[in-house]
């Protein structure tokens, strides 16, 4: 099964680049991975606090996680997967698509405003030609309704 690869962050655009992703895998009998990423810069502490402050994140990426979830079976009858890494973004988001067979296509959301689509669009479209992916780019100001109506 062709699943969609979306990015669960705390940024406003990844609610557009969600919906997107289990709308698509609804219509297309795929399904969807969803990935977060824990920042190493997170965890530069005595090595006690570092491990609480990562499980800490690791409870709040659960959370967050099930929301959507949540929302994905109960609206559109996708059942999601979390996969949660450590690292850098960008080199794990590039690992997970070249590790992961099911992954078809990888979803982000791109933000608004003066400072641009986000780094992660940015920096991955840099990479686009040398993934064994497509990468849709979600507008972060589209409506429910467009979505749906494009999806």
């Amino acid at each position: 099964m062709r699943k969609f690869l979306v990015i669960l962050d705390d940024s406003r655009e990844c609610l557009n680049a969600m919906r997107f992703a289990a709308m698509r895998a609804a219509k297309t009998g795929g399904g969807v991975k969803i990935l977060s990423i824990i920042p190493p810069e997170e965890f530069n502490h005595w090595i006690g606090v570092g491990d609480i402050m990562r499980e800490e994140a690791r409870e709040r990426i659960h959370a967050h996680f099930e929301v959507f979830a949540k929302w994905m079976r109960d609206r559109q009858g996708v059942d999601p997967e979390l996969v949660i890494r450590e690292g850098e973004p960008v080199p794990e988001i590039l690992s997970q698509v070249k590790e992961d067979d099911e992954v078809g296509v990888l979803v982000l959301g791109a933000g608004v405003g003066n400072k641009g689509p986000g780094p992660l669009v940015t920096q991955l479209t840099r990479n686009s030609g040398t993934l064994p992916i497509p990468i849709t780019i979600v507008p972060g100001d589209l409506s429910k309704e467009r979505l749906q109506a494009i999806t």
